[in-house]
């Protein structure tokens, strides 16, 4: 396959372009803006939103997820009945690093208060969130082959949270959703209040 023709003076000289195939791509599939919002959920078949077999992962986007309450973890959970209960066992994985505005404290640390151990609670993603106008959580959340109804389903995410504190919070979360029953639903919201701005987009990656 040709992808690129030089002239043989190098890429700014450049010709022609061909086309690239079978390297995947994102699609986009859904978007949730919040406002004042108490959750957020993406329901398969519902609304447009797919999250089924048509692809084998599955990526969340979350942008400046405004919390309407103070000190509050940004969390998220899945269904295995299309969204009447968000209640799925996990174990997991929480670590992150921390710097504080006035530069006078840093560090690595595990959160052995944000891990699940065959737990059915909400996963924290983003820890302690103030709710001051600028302060605010993004980040990513990838799910892998959540239809498969013979493995365990696995997810990966990382964030970077403004900390109530005036830190910056960097954390990386991981762990696998305990059944062989199929995702079909997954929810976002804080611990507490509600989501007051902040919008999340779904992606399937092909």
């Amino acid at each position: 396959m040709s992808i690129i023709k030089l002239n043989n003076n190098g890429v700014k000289n450049a010709t022609a372009f061909g086309s690239i195939t079978g390297l995947g791509s994102m699609v986009f599939i859904k978007k949730l803006t919040a406002s004042s919002s108490g959750t957020l959920s993406f329901v398969d078949g519902a609304s447009s939103v797919v999250l089924d077999n048509t692809y084998k992962e599955y990526l969340f986007t979350f942008n400046n997820m405004h919390p309407a309450t103070d000190e509050v973890n940004f969390t998220f959970n899945g269904s295995i009945d299309t969204g009447s209960n968000y209640n799925v066992t996990k174990t997991t994985t929480y670590f992150g690093a921390y710097h504080d505005e006035a530069d006078g404290d840093t560090g690595i640390i595990y959160r052995t208060n944000s891990d699940l151990a065959q737990s059915t609670a909400f996963q924290p993603l983003g820890y302690l969130i103030g709710n001051g106008n600028d302060e605010c959580t993004s980040g990513t959340l990838r799910i892998f082959n959540p239809s498969s109804t013979t493995f365990v389903k696995h997810f990966i995410a990382t964030t970077n949270d403004y900390y109530y504190a005036d830190y910056s919070l960097n954390h990386y979360v991981a762990g696998y959703f305990n059944t062989t029953s199929a995702i079909d639903a997954v929810q976002f919201k804080f611990s507490s209040g509600n989501i007051d701005a902040g919008d999340i987009c779904l992606y399937g990656i092909a």
